[in-house]
């Protein structure tokens, strides 16, 4: 019902848009620094390859590092506990405002010369959250009763998610402004394009390494089989 509503709006604000949107023809089209796929990925490795751009590049995709094993598995682990799955996908629903607002209250500080500061401001706080979220986990066996978990439970996870959500949206709204800010306008889409997505990747890598690594990583014992390590999938379900 939720995918369906939402094509549906999507397919008639689209429509209204090609019906009733209309293209300023008196305007002079701008001089394109490319002219095809092959002068664009000239353009974009020369400018990979200015020393500023390379260390910015370094830096994002190493920045979230400390972060990505809270991002990536602590919903999982939280299911892997017993929170049921419709449960926290109904946490994220008064997320949704704050994830409105956010964007609009921390603009104000990314507008003026140095809209990274709040991207290093937020990054502490953010790493703090990701040890309060390992206290989640390990705190969540022990509140569980027969019936579930307490309203109390809830009220905690849903003000980590708020906490981390402001964190979050502090240093991807910093990037952003920080991309816009330093990309040439003459080629500004191809600029942007390539340092988002660099910030992209920055954020997917990690996570992806820490799903990785969730399994070596966890600590198991086995209830009743003394001899077996428990370490990997093969042991643990013999």
């Amino acid at each position: 019902d939720f995918l369906f509503f939402w094509g549906a709006v999507f397919l008639i604000t689209t429509t209204l848009v090609a019906l009733l949107k209309k293209e300023n023809e008196e305007l002079t089209p701008t001089k394109e620094e490319t002219k095809g796929i092959t002068d664009t990925y000239r353009l974009l490795f020369s400018i990979i390859k200015m020393p500023a751009v390379l260390t910015f590049c370094l830096l994002i995709l190493t920045a979230k590092v400390g972060f990505s094993a809270a991002d990536a598995v602590t919903g999982l682990k939280l299911v892997e506990e017993g929170v049921p799955k419709e449960h926290l996908a109904l946490l994220a629903v008064p997320m949704v405002p704050l994830q409105i607002i956010l964007p609009l209250i921390i603009s104000k500080y990314t507008a003026g010369p140095q809209p990274l500061n709040t991207f290093y401001k937020a990054m502490p706080f953010r790493l703090l959250l990701g040890l309060e979220f390992a206290f989640l986990v390990w705190w969540t066996p022990t509140v569980k009763h027969e019936e579930g978990f307490p309203v109390y439970y809830y009220a905690v996870v849903l003000l980590s998610y708020a906490l981390h959500q402001i964190t979050l949206y502090s240093m991807y709204v910093a990037i952003m402004a920080f991309n816009a800010k330093v990309s040439d306008p003459l080629i500004g889409g191809t600029y942007m394009t390539l340092l988002n997505t660099v910030s992209n990747l920055g954020g997917n890598w990690p996570s992806t390494v820490a799903l990785w690594l969730v399994d070596p990583l966890t600590v198991k014992e086995c209830a009743g089989a003394q001899e077996q390590t428990c370490g990997s999938t093969v042991a643990a379900e013999v």
